[in-house]
């Protein structure tokens, strides 16, 4: 498929029509019943009833919901070997921190360049599948030799211009990391010059493609969790992204490493670190919140940094927000990120909202708008883009179709609630990208998900059985990775 199928979209304007659609007006989501939408050049043109003007084609999606495309700040971006950390606990004993003899002897990359192209190309049509139509790339530096690079995010963005994807790009860096010395004690290894070439490169990329492919593709930065940075290094990351206008996204108060870690290093909590050393903005995305104390959060939102909720990785690992409705209230930004397999935005909306009752402890907040609001409007306002997450005349022609016609859903009395409490990211039908149908009836145009699928598990197979060298002691596959039950083989 050629790099130029960004550009093509449908001639003259279309008008969609569904049981449902979510305008915008004054600033807030509304939805019009039997409702209509009219797109044209990339660009919304109505949105609502009785459409006076001349159309090219008209499409009828019936039982269904238009709305406008989810913004995913923290969209999986490889191959989830998350999957591996489910039942298998702690991470440090299973490949998840680097051995003192595997990095003595010298890390390596674990995936080649091919797999590495393939592996975005993939992952970005999964988001498409679920109707993301914004998407920030996140992908684990673990099986990584130190950085993720420049060229292979230059591969990422054909990746993304061929598909039909909206992205922020930028290589991930890191100025250290965690080691496990053979006593299986853990400790945080600083290498500023890694860190300080990191960030060159990072810098280089996002001159070279800021703006790419019509404005699809943009540019960011990405250093990596906090607990292996500097204080210089980082203020200088934020100095960058002010001085090129870019988002910075950090993962932050995540863990109990992390907060212990920064207490030692620095005596202070993770947000307070950030505050003092001038790292928090309007620019800042920081994933996950979970481990952050009050204080954190009221930093946090002072900044007016975004906090990037991801619920359902979290909730994997014995962790939530505490919690969204207060959050919100005190005037925290934030957007929405998945994080993880599958790369599923309705059903992390529905995990938000049952963790944030659960931890409110109460019944009737957050209300499902507050979910739907966090993965639209929350995520365009975090990248300062008022034509993102809404559809409203003058912005982007970023639409997704969801069919709420099947049976399994059960009856609705409300489309939004319907998408937290029995709908899921297979129900997506179509996605309209700065108004090119990206993805109709779950196909996307060039894509074999079949062929994928089976490459991917076979590039999942090699490189977990490359675990042992980079794992503590050296254990076998089967004994890094237990069966759930015992496992018979003929």
């Amino acid at each position: 498929m050629s790099n130029d199928t960004w550009k093509t979209k449908e001639a003259g304007p279309t008008l969609l029509t569904a049981r449902w659609v979510v305008g915008h007006e004054n600033g807030r989501h509304v939805l019009f019943e039997n409702g209509e939408v009219v797109y044209e050049n990339g660009r919304i043109v109505f949105v609502g009833h009785h459409y006076r003007g001349p159309v090219a084609r008209r499409i009828d999606h019936g039982m269904a919901l238009i709305g406008p495309g989810f913004v995913d700040l923290d969209a999986l971006s490889d191959l989830d070997t998350g999957v591996l950390g489910l039942d298998h606990q702690p991470g440090w004993k299973k490949g998840r921190v680097w051995p003192r003899d595997y990095v003595e002897t010298g890390p390596v990359e674990m995936l080649d360049r091919e797999e590495l192209a393939f592996q975005k190309r993939y992952a970005f049509a999964q988001l498409i599948r679920n109707g993301i139509t914004t998407a920030l790339p996140i992908a684990s530096l673990f099986y990584r030799e130190w950085n993720e690079t420049a060229e292979e995010f230059s591969s990422a963005a054909g990746a993304a211009e061929s598909l039909g994807l909206r992205v922020y790009l930028g290589p991930a860096f890191r100025a250290g990391h965690s080691v496990v010395e053979p006593d299986g004690s853990i400790v945080v290894e600083i290498d500023e010059a890694r860190g300080v070439k990191g960030l060159k490169a990072a810098i280089e990329f996002c001159a070279a493609h800021e703006n790419r492919s019509g404005g699809l593709v943009r540019a960011m930065l990405s250093p990596d969790r906090i607990e292996f940075w500097t204080a210089d290094l980082l203020r200088r990351t934020a100095e960058v992204a002010r001085d090129l206008d870019v988002p910075v996204r950090l993962h932050c108060c995540q863990s109990s490493f992390e907060v212990e870690t920064i207490r030692r290093r620095f005596g202070m909590t993770s947000a307070g670190w950030l505050q003092q050393i001038g790292f928090l903005s309007e620019r800042a995305l920081l994933p996950h919140g979970t481990h952050a104390d009050r204080s954190d959060l009221e930093i946090i939102a002072g900044s007016g940094a975004t906090l990037v909720h991801c619920p359902l990785v979290m909730a994997r690992h014995g962790a939530a927000l505490d919690h969204f409705s207060r959050l919100r209230g005190r005037g925290l930004r934030i957007g929405m990120g998945t994080d993880t397999w599958p790369p599923d935005m309705i059903l992390n909306m529905q995990l938000g909202l049952m963790l944030g009752r659960v931890m409110a402890g109460e019944i009737d907040t957050p209300k499902s708008a507050d979910l739907y609001d966090a993965a639209t409007i929350g995520g365009a306002d975090a990248l300062h883009r008022p034509d993102l997450g809404r559809l409203q005349p003058g912005a982007a022609a970023d639409i997704v179709v969801i069919d709420l016609s099947n049976d399994r859903l059960g009856q609705i009395i409300d489309p939004i609630a319907c998408l937290m409490t029995s709908a899921c990211g297979r129900d997506v039908h179509t996605v309209i990208i700065n108004g090119r149908t990206v993805m109709a009836e779950g196909r996307i145009p060039g894509f074999d998900f079949e062929a994928a699928h089976q490459r991917a598990q076979a590039q999942f197979e090699r490189l977990v059985a490359r675990y042992p060298e980079r794992t503590w002691r050296h254990p076998s596959v089967d004994e890094i990775f237990p069966a759930t039950y015992r496992r018979l083989r003929a």
